[in-house]
């Protein structure tokens, strides 16, 4: 009985053994079949990520430097076919496939105008259009503009877009070069422009010295904008402050020709001629010779370098200032000083019209052809004719009123004159 049970049961358990055994080589195939399968898959991938990584990195086509602009909601196909089409890069698919993978990764295409390098390859391309590096253009609003010049000239830029006011306050731009990239607007240039101003006149005015005559960040600039008018050498633009500076304590007239200047062109810039005697008699709100104080607004956008002068004068006792004959100033505390000034600059002007006479005669002498007779007046009145000015290309005769104020009388730069402050009993 015993035996037999024994063989029965190494008969089951073989029969039972060996179903386990074939199950074990299965699960194993399949095992290996996965694994030599996902192998597979991973060096199909790997390789064609480094066959894609290989064609990112070389060399591109271009032979010559390039620009492409990458418009606003441009997709990554799109902006692979407009890189393709200009011979930028060599596999769009690739360049596309490769801005999908990036953008799962945070790193987007980024609109703007850039410029590409011969040999730049997709990863460079990319790099930069990613990084938003694109070609940076400039403007500059120079120092002593108008807020109508500078709109003009941002108005006139051929890159940048979008709608602008036509008109603008007096001295809420700050003179500077700003630098931008295709697709900003011109409101956003504005804005950066009134944004710097506003920042520098918080900073300086924190900062100003006790005890000005300016009571007000809105005076300061009107003063500054002055300052900025009538000097632009920077050795001396605080000198000149403390001038007007002194003058506004003493309760005197500013007498500044720029002033007048702005009352009567506003703000297109320059007059174009010699301030006339009638302009300086004119009771004008810009007219400094006839008002107490500032006028009401600033009359140029000043830069960050005359308002420091204003806010940080220096200090002197000095109340009037000439042209030296060099393109700077001589200063004087007294009216004496200055008259002796005046004096010593009219003879360089004298020498300086006949120097110039002298020269044109020369000039005209050397390329004038021989004339067979000597040309006269046609008649007695047109040898006596009424001589003229000229007003920007216009001849207008010279009325007694309104003959040009001598540079000895006028305050200011009159096309192109420096300040000479008018001595007037009821003003000094």
């Amino acid at each position: 009985m015993t035996g037999k049970r024994s063989g029965s049961i190494l008969s089951n358990n073989a029969m039972v053994s060996e179903p386990r055994e074939r199950r074990h080589t299965s699960f194993s195939y399949i095992v290996f079949s996965l694994f030599v399968t996902l192998l597979g898959i991973a060096v199909l991938i790997g390789g064609t990520l480094l066959y894609g990584q290989r064609q990112l990195e070389a060399a591109g086509p271009l032979t010559t430097a390039a620009t492409a602009i990458v418009k606003s909601g441009q997709g990554s196909a799109e902006i692979a076919a407009n890189l393709a089409s200009q011979g930028i890069i060599s596999n769009e698919r690739i360049f596309h496939i490769a801005s999908a993978i990036y953008h799962r990764l945070g790193r987007t295409l980024k609109a703007g105008e850039y410029s590409f390098e011969p040999g730049d390859s997709m990863q460079a391309v990319f790099d930069k259009i990613s990084k938003g590096k694109g070609v940076s253009h400039k403007i500059t609003v120079p120092e002593g503009w108008t807020s109508m010049q500078a709109l003009h000239r941002i108005r006139e830029h051929p890159v940048l877009t979008g709608d602008m006011p036509d008109e603008m306050d007096e001295g809420i731009l700050l003179p500077d070069t700003y630098v931008f990239q295709r697709g900003d607007t011109r409101k956003q240039v504005i804005d950066r422009m009134r944004a710097a101003q506003a920042k520098v006149m918080a900073d300086l005015w924190a900062n100003r010295a006790p005890d000005l005559p300016v009571k007000s960040i809105d005076e300061a600039l009107i003063l500054a904008s002055i300052v900025e008018k009538e000097t632009g050498l920077a050795s001396e633009r605080k000198r000149v402050a403390s001038v007007f500076i002194n003058r506004l304590n003493k309760k005197m007239r500013l007498q500044s020709d720029p002033t007048i200047i702005y009352g009567i062109v506003g703000g297109k810039g320059k007059l174009g001629r010699p301030i006339r005697r009638s302009e300086i008699d004119a009771k004008t709100p810009y007219n400094t010779y006839q008002i107490d104080g500032l006028p009401p607004t600033p009359i140029a956008n000043p830069g960050r370098a005359a308002i420091e002068a204003v806010l940080q004068p220096a200090e002197t006792e000095d109340l009037y200032f000439v042209a030296d004959g060099s393109g700077g100033h001589v200063f004087a505390k007294t009216l004496a000083e200055h008259l002796v000034n005046v004096k010593n600059y009219r003879k360089i002007e004298r020498a300086e019209r006949a120097a110039a006479a002298l020269a044109a005669e020369q000039s005209a002498a050397e390329t004038a052809e021989p004339a067979e007779t000597t040309p006269v007046a046609d008649s007695e009145a047109e040898a006596e004719a009424e001589p003229t000015a000229t007003a920007g290309g216009d001849e207008l005769p010279l009325k007694a009123a309104d003959k040009p104020a001598s540079s000895g009388e006028v305050a200011g730069k009159t096309a192109g004159k420096i300040p000479l402050p008018r001595p007037r009993p009821a003003i000094n």
